[in-house]
């Protein structure tokens, strides 16, 4: 079964909207606030179903592109962790060894053990295998 779009309706909402190739964060944040006021309402035209599939489709493709999580190392990982928490070396002593241990993993000297990839897992509450580098193997 085709789908038939409202000429008009959908030519105006894609007036409103301007969907475009989304090339920044500022961009992706605008779509971002779209969608979510889209899938806010509960009954959706058919014509708002296709500018929500074709923004939703739009901003996977951005993400995909800039933020590659499989793309990490377990150490950015940590480090992006540490930052965005606003941790220092310290916080970790005890977590994953001594103050020497840390200072080894937090600066790169030394890959994570599959013990301390699971206190890791454990104090961010994130899953421990991102933790674990599994091209080593």
């Amino acid at each position: 079964m085709t789908l038939t779009l409202n000429k008009e309706v959908y030519g105006s909402l894609l007036a409103d909207i301007q969907p475009q190739l989304i090339t920044n964060e500022a961009e992706n944040e605008r779509a971002l606030n779209i969608v979510e006021n889209l899938l806010a309402d509960e009954n959706l035209s058919p014509e708002q179903e296709q500018i929500l599939k074709l923004l939703v489709a739009l901003i996977e493709k951005f993400e995909a592109e800039h933020y590659q999580l499989e793309a990490s190392t377990p150490h950015s990982i940590l480090l992006h962790l540490m930052e965005a928490r606003d941790l220092r070396q310290a916080n970790l002593v005890g977590v994953i060894g001594s103050r020497g241990v840390v200072s080894e993993v937090v600066n790169g000297k030394r890959q994570i053990s599959k013990s301390q990839a699971k206190s890791l897992g454990e104090f961010f509450h994130v899953d421990p295998s991102l933790f674990i580098d599994f091209s080593m193997r």
